[in-house]
């Protein structure tokens, strides 16, 4: 009972915490003029997945679990990709995908890049040429995530530059400024990351007694408790009607997951990380870059209304997820 009011608490703090964030990200973006996409793929996406590089080093240098490192990674992946499919729900009017900013685009591909080397490198594995004790896509992981962020700022800056005589000044929030905005950014974002650190402790004491295994239970349990934020930041900025942030948001929470299992090598130091966790890991991967590969259909395609509930897109966003969890299940 009492594991599970903490876990309430922590969510409702999350929540809280969470829906500011979107708020003054949305701020930030307009007071800045650096433009929603990159605000979302760099500054609320780093911070809503810290809880993800906490719990990865504290598995990989202290519980000595890396299939709990990976799982956690892969599985949050996957659920943010879900969260896009969810949060449907909570939009009405035109699909998300046909508001969405084509610079999002290039977050997505990013995201496609950086799984692939993460599945060439679970499926290689004895394979691996290390450097030192890391494997060499560590550094590819490094290298391709900065370039991505390079290229995403790059585009949001002549995107701007286009549209900036026809924009004028259409501040949505000319009351608040830009140092209390991040003031209160920064508070929120600590929120977050105090509450959403404790979650997984909490949701692996939890799992402990189910006897699902260090796979699932990663993929599953501890990736749900740390991609709580990017679910309440996500739905806060729908609400909000800034489609572009949460869709950056989510796009950017995974390019930032895949850097931490960079980092996550970098602290495990017995070889690279990868050779040393099943390749059941290639099952999230592979179904991130299907469902990756699907949104970036939904943005092109660009259905102007959803003809049932969900968008097509979404759909299939959440069919894919379905699967996956039945196979993991079905492997523990």
């Amino acid at each position: 009972m009492l594991l599970w009011i903490s876990f309430i608490i922590c969510t409702l703090i999350i929540f809280y915490g969470g829906n500011n964030l979107s708020k003054y990200g949305d701020i930030i973006a307009e007071n800045t003029g650096i433009g929603r996409t990159w605000v979302g793929l760099v500054i609320v996406a780093s911070v809503t997945s810290l809880p993800e590089l906490i719990t990865g080093i504290s598995s990989v240098t202290f519980v000595k679990v890396p299939e709990i490192a990976v799982g956690d990674v892969l599985g949050s992946c996957i659920f943010n990709l879900l969260i896009l499919g969810f949060v449907v729900f909570f939009y009405k009017g035109a699909s998300i995908s046909y508001q969405t900013h084509h610079g999002n685009i290039l977050g997505a591909c990013f995201n496609i890049i950086l799984l692939i080397l993460v599945s060439l490198g679970l499926f290689l594995q004895s394979y691996i040429f290390p450097i030192g004790w890391i494997g060499v896509y560590t550094i590819l992981i490094i290298f391709t995530y900065f370039m991505a962020i390079r290229f995403v700022y790059l585009y949001e800056k002549r995107e701007l530059q286009k549209i900036i005589t026809e924009r004028a000044k259409e501040l949505k929030y000319k009351g608040i400024s830009l140092k209390n905005a991040i003031f209160k950014y920064v508070f929120n974002a600590i929120l977050v990351i105090i509450a959403a650190s404790i979650l997984p402790k909490i949701g692996k004491e939890l799992a402990g007694v189910t006897n699902l295994g260090q796979i699932f239970v990663g993929n599953i349990f501890i990736a749900f408790s740390t991609s709580l934020p990017e679910l309440v930041v996500s739905i806060s900025a729908l609400r909000l009607k800034a489609v572009d942030l949460a869709i950056g948001n989510l796009l950017g929470s995974n390019l930032f997951n895949i850097i931490i299992l960079a980092v996550d090598d970098l602290f495990f130091t017995k070889g690279p990380l990868l050779s040393f966790v099943s390749k059941n890991h290639l099952i999230p991967a592979l179904f991130s870059i299907l469902m990756v590969s699907i949104i970036i259909i939904g943005i092109l395609y660009r259905t102007e209304k959803k003809k049932i509930l969900l968008a097509w897109d979404s759909l299939l966003i959440i069919i894919i997820y379905l699967l996956n969890l039945m196979i993991l299940y079905n492997l523990r």
